[in-house]
């Protein structure tokens, strides 16, 4: 207890909390759009059920890895080397990560612009595979974000009840923007095609930090902010011609 009093007594906890906290929400837009574009294969009436349990899961695989800290940081640790390159644990469940959202990525664009698809493989005719399978592919992702969270925040304070605290304030605000954030992407066709250039973006970099080549989120996430900005112009310039040809139609009509 006295070491809780004083940790909230301490500007630098406070500091490192805020900073923390904002570190796992931008970490938690990936996790995030992954959950959306998966759940929005589903029925209408199961898509939030599955994101309510992919990030609930998220929730407890990051707290139970908390709980294992020792053991997280012991992952960076290298296992094995090729071509004098050294391995982690962690450098292989990132690589194996981002492998995986490359697939998945490559998948769903290819089912997306191919004029003739073959059966989708979470077709929601088949509902009880498709849940199934989404949360499945939920939780093998949100293994490889909270593993990636984790070892990040360790990075960032040696304070546990300040991580515990920050992974929770992450988790209920992307429990908040979850729902939203789906409806907007099934709502508007484009931006699925958005969303799955920034899993491509997103599965690139996990392999590049796996082999070794950290690449500054900070300009990962500058580029996934400018492409959503020219893509809300050219939404509001769809809208607008849109309208246009309405009144147009419109003004024909009239006697």
């Amino acid at each position: 207890m006295e070491y809780l009093l004083t940790l909230a007594t301490d500007p630098t906890a406070w500091i490192a909390l805020g900073a923390l906290i904002a570190m796992e929400v931008v970490l938690g837009i990936d996790n995030l759009i992954f959950i959306s574009i998966l759940t929005n294969k589903l029925p209408e009436q199961l898509r939030p059920k599955a994101r309510r349990i992919g990030i609930t899961a998220a929730l407890v695989l990051r707290l139970a890895l908390l709980g294992t800290v020792a053991f997280i940081v012991k992952l960076t640790d290298p296992v094995f080397n090729i071509f004098d390159q050294a391995f982690s644990w962690r450098d292989i469940i990132l690589i194996a990560g981002g492998l995986f959202l490359v697939w998945k990525a490559t998948k769903e664009i290819h089912h997306s612009v191919d004029p003739e698809p073959g059966p989708d493989m979470l077709n929601p005719a088949v509902t009880n595979a498709s849940v199934v399978t989404v949360i499945s592919q939920i939780l093998m992702l949100d293994l490889v974000f909270s593993i990636d969270s984790i070892v990040t925040a360790v990075g960032m304070t040696e304070h546990l009840p300040i991580m515990v605290v920050a992974v929770i304030i992450a988790v209920i605000a992307m429990l908040l923007a979850a729902d939203p954030l789906a409806n907007f992407i099934h709502a508007n066709p484009t931006i699925v095609m958005l969303a799955l250039g920034f899993l491509l973006m997103i599965g690139t970099m996990l392999i590049a930090d796996g082999f070794g080549v950290h690449v500054p989120r900070g300009y990962v996430y500058a580029a996934m902010v400018f492409s959503a900005f020219v893509e809300g112009l050219n939404m509001l310039s769809r809208r607008a011609r849109l309208r246009l040809t309405e009144e147009t139609i419109g003004s024909t009509k009239e006697p």
